[in-house]
């Protein structure tokens, strides 16, 4: 396996799962690598990709924290 690919998932956390399954930490490495193309970096780096999270907007509409559910 490729020494970065090693490092990252180990820099990951990932020690586990490169012993039990390395075939499936290496595949999923290949699969981020060859898809790194499909994210686009926003021009603007203070702007969020998603609308802002508040408080009281959302599912429930305003007011409703949606405790309890």
């Amino acid at each position: 396996m490729d020494p970065i690919i090693v490092a990252l998932a180990k820099a990951a956390g990932l020690d586990r799962a490169l012993t039990d399954f390395p075939d499936d930490v290496q595949a999923a490495a290949e699969q981020a690598l060859n898809n790194k193309t499909a994210v686009r970096v926003p021009e603007d780096p203070a702007a969020e990709p998603w609308p802002p999270m508040r408080a009281g907007i959302g599912q429930w509409g305003a007011g409703h924290s949606g405790a309890g559910q």
